[in-house]
């Protein structure tokens, strides 16, 4: 079993009472040799863990998130530009009618009042003047804003396209290596797989033998059966040659037979033609015979 491993923390505190207390020089070069190899097990690790496919996913998402946030900042430039535009046309308004004020106080002869509606004037002009460097200002950037956003939109609509491709790409060239990998029996399943039908094979084999060793074995006599069925090889030799005998004799009695039949088909053959020569012998001699005189 594996020591349990010292944690850092301990090891960098028992570092530092021993510089304290003057009994150890810094252990530097052990803990950037430790930290490096924490860095490396780490970074093996979170590349088994990572996935190309959750990367660009995320990746994604998060160009869509920046792409929101450009797209609301446009609006809200958009809003500020429209609230001064709404602005600039309250303060021409108010302008105008303080010009027609000041018109009609001077056709009344009231000079004060055109002056003060003329100054009051004055400073709306000076307002809207304010007002129409920031309306050009706030148009600027939304001009700015609604370029940067389609060009953003440009850039994640193609990222979008290539990490498809990308996905699909890594897809395929998985499901190939693993398709491989079942074929040539290296993956996990798969070997596990062949371990099993190749215990199963040897298991088989040792049992095959087993039950021949014990079959030779009954054949010799070394063993017993209890049952009584088994028998021993002379036994086994004499009811072999007994069968045999059975055969031929069974053989000779049908080719007796065979040899029987044919010899009574010819005599009843013959005895009948000789029964028909002899009936013919008496009639010939009951022919009366007429004697010359």
């Amino acid at each position: 079993m594996d020591a349990e491993p010292v944690p850092l923390v301990l090891l960098q505190s028992l570092e530092l009472e021993s510089v304290r207390r003057g009994r150890a020089k810094p252990m530097s070069g052990v803990m950037k040799r430790m930290g490096m190899i924490f860095r490396a097990k780490a970074n093996k690790a979170l590349d088994r863990a990572e996935d190309p496919r959750e990367t660009l996913d995320y990746s994604y998402q998060k160009q869509l998130e920046l792409l929101q946030k450009v797209r609301r900042g446009v609006a809200d430039v958009a809003t500020s530009r429209k609230r001064l535009e709404l602005q600039l046309n309250q303060l021409q308004s108010q302008s105008s009618k303080l010009e027609d004020q000041g018109r009609k106080a001077l056709a009344l002869g009231r000079e004060d009042l055109a002056r003060e509606a003329l100054s009051r004037r004055a400073a709306l002009q000076q307002q809207v003047t304010d007002l129409e460097t920031q309306h050009a200002t706030l148009q600027g950037e939304e001009e700015k804003l609604t370029l940067a956003a389609q060009r953003l939109q440009a850039k994640v609509d193609a990222f979008r396209t290539k990490k498809e491709t990308i996905k699909a790409t890594y897809t395929a060239a998985q499901a190939q290596t693993r398709i491989g990998e079942a074929f040539s029996g290296i993956s996990e399943e798969m070997g596990d797989v062949g371990l099993a039908i190749q215990r199963a094979e040897d298991k088989t084999a040792q049992m095959q033998a087993r039950a021949g060793a014990i079959d030779e074995l009954l054949a010799s006599g070394a063993l017993d059966d209890p049952t009584g069925m088994h028998k021993d090889d002379i036994q086994a030799e004499l009811d072999r040659l007994s069968g045999g005998t059975d055969v031929e004799l069974e053989l000779q009695r049908m080719k007796a037979e065979l040899a029987g039949g044919t010899t009574a088909g010819q005599q009843a053959i013959e005895g009948g033609t000789g029964q028909g020569q002899a009936q013919a012998q008496p009639q010939q001699q009951d022919t009366p015979r007429f004697d010359k005189q």
